[in-house]
């Protein structure tokens, strides 16, 4: 990686924008356009869109170009999200940043309802997601499950925009995948992703986790801001890191205890989480075992 190599453009008006969106992209044109498309169709608000170009070699580089509306950040090797939503810092304009894939198809009046919330909880400790409906049921009760297409091509918007709004989904706890909205400040405090999970995968609990080290108890999911998933089109193409055993040598427990004991991810929102109790000797040790086994199986060192 070669930083001399990267890009940074600014070529639109930034001024009375809300959020600035960090969007990243690694040849994925069909999906990139439909995602800027559906932003700027369904927001209410005027956004600040960082497009993060990886390689570019669909087309995208060309295309990001010549959409004035849209600053970018341009590296002719992927980067992954962790480098590459740094990067992107240096072009934001706003008090907020918002991070969405670029295979996601935003729902009109996302965007209102986060600043709604952001604006109605009144500081700047909190992380807020919108939540996803996606074609197929990978059993995560933050997600509703609804087909209306797992590709660009067999996408059936027209039915999507009739019939989202009727899917049954509450407020939720938790907030740790995209779309996630953070303020500024808080992003900077924890400095950003940690870039030991490059090229990604667990950085969205990772970064949970550094926010709640933090002090933010406020992790919440908003059951009427809504985006479709086509799917997690581009993870299925990298060489994933192991940010399992990761996030496990970091903090000491796993990805799951956090998630379930701690932000209690899928449970009804019903405010500021309370201070973790210590956790049961059972859990300790288990958490304690597992983090030995990647040590005597020489996948970690300590």
């Amino acid at each position: 990686m070669n930083p001399d190599s990267i890009q940074k453009v600014r070529q639109s008006d930034t001024s009375g924008k809300v959020f600035s969106i960090l969007l990243p992209t690694w040849n994925n044109l069909s999906y990139l356009k439909l995602c800027i498309e559906s932003l700027r169709k369904n927001s209410t608000h005027p956004h600040q869109i960082i497009v993060l170009v990886n390689e570019g070699k669909d087309g995208s580089l060309e295309w990001v170009r010549n959409q004035k509306d849209i600053d970018y950040v341009y590296t002719p090797a992927n980067l992954g999200i962790c480098y590459g939503l740094n990067v992107c810092r240096s072009l934001v304009t706003t008090d907020y940043i918002l991070y969405l894939n670029d295979d996601m198809y935003v729902l009109p009046g996302w965007d209102d309802l986060l600043k709604k919330e952001a604006d109605r909880v009144g500081h700047s400790s909190f992380i807020l997601s919108s939540t996803m409906i996606e074609p197929t049921n990978i059993g995560s009760p933050c997600i509703m499950v609804k087909d209306f297409g797992d590709t660009p091509d067999n996408f059936r918007e027209t039915e999507l925009l009739q019939q989202y709004k009727e899917i049954p989904m509450q407020d939720w706890t938790g907030s740790t995948w995209p779309p996630v909205l953070i303020p500024l400040v808080l992003w900077d405090l924890v400095g950003g992703m940690s870039v030991e999970f490059s090229p990604g995968m667990y950085s969205d609990p990772d970064l949970s986790m550094k926010l709640w080290q933090a002090g933010v108890r406020y992790f919440k999911g908003l059951g009427e801001s809504r985006v479709y998933h086509f799917g997690s089109k581009s993870t299925k193409r990298i060489k994933k890191n192991k940010g399992r055993d990761r996030f496990l040598q970091k903090y000491g427990i796993t990805s799951r205890t956090f998630t379930k004991y701690y932000l209690r991810r899928g449970t009804p929102f019903t405010g500021t989480l309370p201070q973790i109790q210590e956790l049961s000797f059972g859990k300790r040790f288990l958490n304690k075992l597992k983090l030995l086994q990647l040590v005597f199986t020489n996948r970690i060192s300590m």
